[in-house]
């Protein structure tokens, strides 16, 4: 079974955590939900609170087939300021393995050094200036082992897409098709 981890600190973006988490799980992948932080209640950006599997100090050390970051401002900012996530990363990178990241995340991989010269990303729109490469403003961008998202509203998209680079593209369809949406038949 792949495994994925995905930290969360105070701030980051609701709609985008709990859609890769449900999706992937649905695609049964086995997802952490790992707090960064002291506690394993996290307040997201908009005021909703998730508890999370554990603390990521808990985690950091175990393997995962994937690093998936959700964004939100403030969320970012403190995944970008957690030097055990960074570390995770760059390991995360060293051994060739998926990082994901969506709408301001992707900022944090810049941070981290983890992207490659010439991978090709996206991110929310107001981060672009914030990254050492061209952006693409689209919603979804698969490229080497990086995965990136644009924003809130390409959640589900980039959440199937992750699930289909893990799973494969029949169980990325069947999610999408038990979740009535087509959005793989436009990518």
């Amino acid at each position: 079974m792949a495994r994925v981890l995905i930290p969360l600190a105070e701030g980051f973006e609701e709609v985008e955590a709990v859609t890769i988490a449900d999706v992937l799980r649905r695609g049964g992948v086995g997802v952490v939900l790992a707090a960064i932080g002291d506690e394993l209640e996290t307040l997201g950006a908009h005021g909703i609170a998730v508890k999370a599997d554990v603390l990521f100090s808990e985690a950091e050390s175990e393997e995962f087939d994937a690093i998936v970051l959700p964004g939100g401002g403030p969320g970012t900012e403190r995944l970008r300021n957690s030097d055990a996530l960074v570390r995770r990363l760059r390991r995360q990178a060293e051994e060739g393995r998926l990082i994901c990241a969506i709408c301001a995340a992707p900022t944090v991989l810049v941070e981290a050094g983890v992207l490659e010269p010439g991978v090709h990303v996206t991110c929310y729109p107001t981060c672009q200036m914030e990254l050492d490469r061209a952006w693409s403003p689209v919603p979804v961008v698969a490229d080497a082992n990086v995965i990136t998202g644009q924003a809130p509203g390409s959640a589900l998209l980039f959440s199937l897409v992750v699930l289909q680079v893990l799973m494969g593209e029949p169980t990325a369809r069947k999610v999408a098709r038990a979740m009535v949406t087509d959005v793989l038949d436009d990518a």
